[in-house]
């Protein structure tokens, strides 16, 4: 059950999707993050996330030759693709897969389809690194911003291009920054310097109405007018994060954690991790 569409403190579903070849930082960064953070800071039995790694075999083997142990298959991952609130795509050799159509470009795929198909509820997809190179092949960043590694922004050029000719022609503004938010749930705040996770350079330049802070926003997300206005967005509303290099992942994640738990929540992993947090951009921070 989502905790997301009950509007309370269970914990967040996440589903990571390993492939064979990937960046085992991509993954254990993230994971890291949301394994640390919890609804009430002061109490480790509200535990805000519940990660479920999915793969093709049952162990899957990074690139630095790492084997990680998979909970669920790719089938099963597919039978049980609504039940999660949030969707990881780390990188790592992209090219393989990219030239394949391996997963977990189909699975990508069908989370968008879920969001565009049925709105009611607030789901998110986030990239690690190359990871965003599988988004944009499966042509999910069509009308969005976006980043990856810098030594990629020319292929990631040129696969949203492909997307674009192929779809509905909507371009994606690839970005150099550490991550790149789309479909925001909350809003930015009119003094955007006060914003404590978000830069002040943001390619929209819209001003915006005061913020509501975190798990607010996705606590409230099955009103009326959140579930109206989310359909009437790109994916159905779907929050779209990607994120640069290995290190950006940890940034990305922790911005993942302010966004639908609580910012207090993020700035405490970040002070157990002993990391400073280097904030990305977020497009279109609309209050669904």
């Amino acid at each position: 059950m989502s905790a997301i569409a009950d509007g309370n403190n269970d914990a967040i579903q996440v589903l990571f999707a390993l492939h064979p070849g990937f960046t085992l930082l991509h993954f254990a960064n993230p994971f890291e993050v949301l394994s640390y953070a919890q609804h009430n800071i002061k109490d480790a039995s509200t535990k805000a996330f519940d990660c479920t790694v999915a793969a093709a075999a049952p162990g899957v083997t990074a690139a630095s030759g790492m084997t990680v142990r998979a909970q669920i298959d790719m089938e099963e991952a597919y039978e049980r693709l609504e039940e999660f609130d949030v969707l990881i795509v780390p990188g790592g050799d992209s090219d393989a897969i990219i030239k394949k159509s391996a997963e977990p470009i189909a699975l990508v795929k069908a989370f968008a389809d879920l969001q565009t198909k049925d709105s009611t509820k607030e789901r998110t997809i986030l990239s690690i690194c190359t990871g965003s190179l599988f988004l944009a092949q499966a042509g999910v960043l069509q009308g969005l911003s976006a980043t990856t590694h810098p030594d990629y922004y020319t292929q990631m050029e040129n696969l949203c291009k492909e997307a674009a000719r192929k779809g509905d022609l909507a371009q994606t503004d690839v970005l150099e920054e550490r991550y790149v938010v789309n479909n925001a749930r909350f809003d930015l705040g009119e003094k955007i310097e006060e914003n404590p996770f978000v830069l002040d350079r943001r390619p929209d330049g819209k001003k915006k109405a005061p913020a509501r802070k975190g798990s607010n926003a996705w606590k409230e997300s099955k009103r009326r007018e959140s579930i109206v206005r989310r359909g009437s967005m790109r994916l159905g509303g779907m929050r779209v994060i990607t994120s640069g290099g290995v290190a950006s992942g940890l940034d990305a994640a922790l911005y993942l954690v302010a966004a639908m738990v609580s910012i207090e929540s993020a700035q405490e992993v970040a002070r157990v991790l002993q990391y400073e947090w280097m904030k990305g951009v977020t497009v279109e921070g609309i209050d669904v």
